[in-house]
């Protein structure tokens, strides 16, 4: 029975690699490919992070540097916060875009007035899905605007923001003209140990086996003995 039930996870395992495998593979090639106008308002509805998560895209707009949210982050700079800016297109559609890095030092505007892009902007980066509540062990708190993850229909509640994408894009690293935010820092891996999981699976199950083995052999030595 544990040999039976040792070999089906392992077998498990192997289909999860396969889908993993899989999964890395199609991100690859959209974070590699040319970038695309990002889903407007229609498609929005089909929007999924299976099939759009870290697809390049592009946009066009005006930023509202008025609504600016900033969500703390960790990254080769140190501590410091994601500056989320509304996106607003001509067609009257808002996106959130995670224009890249700030340091504590520089999350006040005034602190950093060359990043304050005025006028038609067009943004490239990754298609990123919502993440909504918090951060791990961290709720977001939008009522003493403390945020610690992406969550899109919070942050457009709080800054009074409508027709908003249901995802955001991680601006890439285009400089700004004083060199923040720092935009082209997302993190794109996926752990796959699926292989090391089914190796340790079916070598269980190998111990199991010869256990059985070395039981039985014990029996048989133990009668031939009587």
């Amino acid at each position: 029975m544990l040999f039976a039930g040792f070999v089906v996870l392992g077998g498990w395992q192997l289909q999860r690699l396969a889908w993993k495998t899989d999964l890395i593979a199609q991100v690859d090639a959209r974070v590699h490919a040319a970038p695309q106008p990002a889903p407007g308002p229609d498609a929005w509805p089909t929007v999924s992070r299976e099939t759009d998560q870290y697809r390049r895209v592009t946009a066009r707009g005006v930023f509202r540097h008025d609504r600016e949210t900033l969500v703390q982050a960790v990254t080769d700079y140190g501590a410091g916060f994601w500056v989320m800016t509304p996106l607003q297109t001509d067609a009257g559609a808002t996106i959130l875009i995670n224009r890249g890095f700030v340091t504590p030092q520089r999350r006040l505007q005034k602190d950093r007035p060359g990043g304050q892009a005025t006028g038609e902007q067009q943004v490239t980066g990754l298609l990123r899905i919502t993440e909504p509540r918090g951060g791990f062990l961290r709720t977001n708190d939008p009522a003493g605007d403390r945020w610690y993850s992406r969550d899109i229909a919070a942050i457009a509640a709080a800054r009074g923001l409508s027709n908003v994408a249901p995802y955001f894009i991680d601006a890439d690293a285009t400089p700004n003209p004083d060199g923040w935010p720092r935009g082209g820092l997302t993190i794109v891996k996926f752990p796959n140990s699926h292989l090391v999981y089914a190796l340790t699976w079916f070598g269980m199950a190998l111990m199991t086996l010869v256990g059985f083995w070395l039981v039985a052999r014990e029996v048989r030595r133990r009668r031939s003995a009587q």
